[in-house]
């Protein structure tokens, strides 16, 4: 797949999807491969949003429900960016410490390099503690 992740920090993640080896037999991007972009950003974004190796150290992200609506064919690198508000990072946490979970959603939006969007997700995800 070739994910690069470009920017990542409190409340964003932003990676990108290379063309190759992600054509399908069309010649466009394989829907696959962009829903995999957009999918790991949740993961991305919390790492680099929750302290998971201090105080909510044995918390992992997970995705419970995402979908996808392509809006047109996506040819070369795609891009995918998602936010969390500080608002909902605050809300998050408490709930994972209260009760051990945190549910989130998160909307990513995927565009091709002329800045048109190719795809848009919608997931909901959850910050829970093993064990």
């Amino acid at each position: 797949m070739g994910i690069r992740v470009v920017e990542v920090r409190a409340g964003l993640a932003t990676a990108e999807l290379p063309p190759e080896p992600n054509v399908n037999h069309f010649g466009v991007t394989y829907a696959g491969s962009l829903f995999s972009l957009a999918e790991m950003l949740g993961g991305v974004l919390c790492l680099r949003t929750f302290d998971l190796e201090g105080e909510l150290a044995g918390y992992v992200p997970l995705v419970k429900e995402s979908t996808i609506r392509f809006r047109r064919p996506a040819v070369g690198v795609v891009r995918a960016t998602t936010t969390l508000s500080p608002d909902e990072v605050t809300r998050v946490r408490a709930d994972a410490l209260a009760t051990g979970k945190g549910e989130f959603g998160l909307e990513a939006t995927l565009t091709d390099v002329q800045g048109e969007v190719v795809a848009s997700t919608a997931g909901t995800y959850q910050l829970r503690r093993l064990g």
